[in-house]
């Protein structure tokens, strides 16, 4: 893996990292209980932001070309899975396990 894709990983744990931390402590709740959930939003928002075409592609097409009356050429879809988004997987691999264990009672309750 390239130094620039190592960095850009590091860069995007650490501010799902900080946006996952700010969200335990709005809801006083533990780091390792939102992580999941956090994960799962992450993974999805870079998986989405990162590919192209599709069905809301053809959707806006179509749209454009019942108003306009010129028939668009359709984008195939396509995903480019970058650095960023390895960085949310792994943030929700990870996050994934301490659900289990949460779930699973190997990680006790929070005592107040």
């Amino acid at each position: 893996m390239r130094r620039k894709h190592v960095i850009i990983m590091v860069i995007a744990w650490i501010v799902e990292i900080v946006l996952t931390y700010l969200i335990a402590t709005m809801f006083t709740v533990r780091f390792i209980e939102v992580m999941f959930f956090t994960g799962v939003a992450f993974t999805l928002g870079t998986f989405y932001f990162s590919s192209s075409g599709g069905a809301m592609s053809r959707l806006f097409a179509s749209q454009v070309s019942a108003q306009t009356g010129i028939i668009h050429e359709r984008e195939r879809f396509q995903v480019q899975l970058g650095p960023t988004f390895l960085a949310s997987l792994l943030f929700f691999l990870i996050g994934l396990v301490f659900f289990i264990l949460l779930v699973m009672g190997i990680i006790p309750p929070q005592n107040m």
